[in-house]
């Protein structure tokens, strides 16, 4: 603690203690204040005149006032401890609360409209599109496999995979392209 003038403390001189009713026993300026004291403070920045006469820096601390702070700090302090990854702060919430089973059963038929809605129309023909560039790429990659078991040269492997490829652009639609053919 650094030291002010003479032996008074540095934050003494700050006005950061007060004294208590009878001024015998001194505290730090509490940070929370109890219900009479904060309705007071109040009064005061409203520009109502206050009860007591004294200036706010050098009024008395109230006993609530203490308390409200030492509970602050035990607050704080316990904070500070909480193992929030504890198994017993987990447990404290089990068990889960039970499922909504005709929430989740009306969710579940919302869900299948959509999917039968999405279905109908052109959106039936979605899925066999997808399995059919699924099935030209596996188509592509068989036969880059088949080139490098064969071992063949690389300019003649190059020429075939280009070849492939020429010919899966003349058959497949150009919006398939990026789906089948990476490059």
């Amino acid at each position: 603690m650094s030291r002010g003038i003479g032996n008074v403390p540095a934050d003494v001189e700050a006005g950061e203690w007060m004294s208590f009713p009878g001024g015998e026993l001194e505290g730090k300026r509490p940070k929370a204040l109890c219900p009479a004291c904060r309705e007071a403070l109040a009064r005061a920045a409203q520009g109502r005149p206050r009860r007591s006469r004294q200036p706010n820096a050098s009024r008395t601390l109230c006993f609530q006032c203490y308390r409200a702070e030492v509970e602050r700090q035990r607050a704080i302090a316990a904070a500070a401890n909480v193992d929030t990854g504890s198994d017993a702060r987990f447990q404290d919430q089990l068990p889960f609360e039970p499922v909504n089973r005709a929430r989740l059963d009306a969710l579940k038929a919302v869900r299948g409209d959509a999917r039968a809605a999405a279905h109908a129309g052109t959106g039936r023909f979605a899925d066999k599109r997808r399995q059919a560039q699924i099935a030209a790429r596996h188509t592509l990659q068989r036969l880059a496999d088949g080139l490098q078991a064969r071992h063949t040269a690389p300019a003649a492997a190059a020429r075939a995979m280009d070849a492939a490829i020429h010919a899966a652009e003349l058959q497949l639609p150009d919006a398939w392209l990026p789906f089948v053919v990476s490059r």
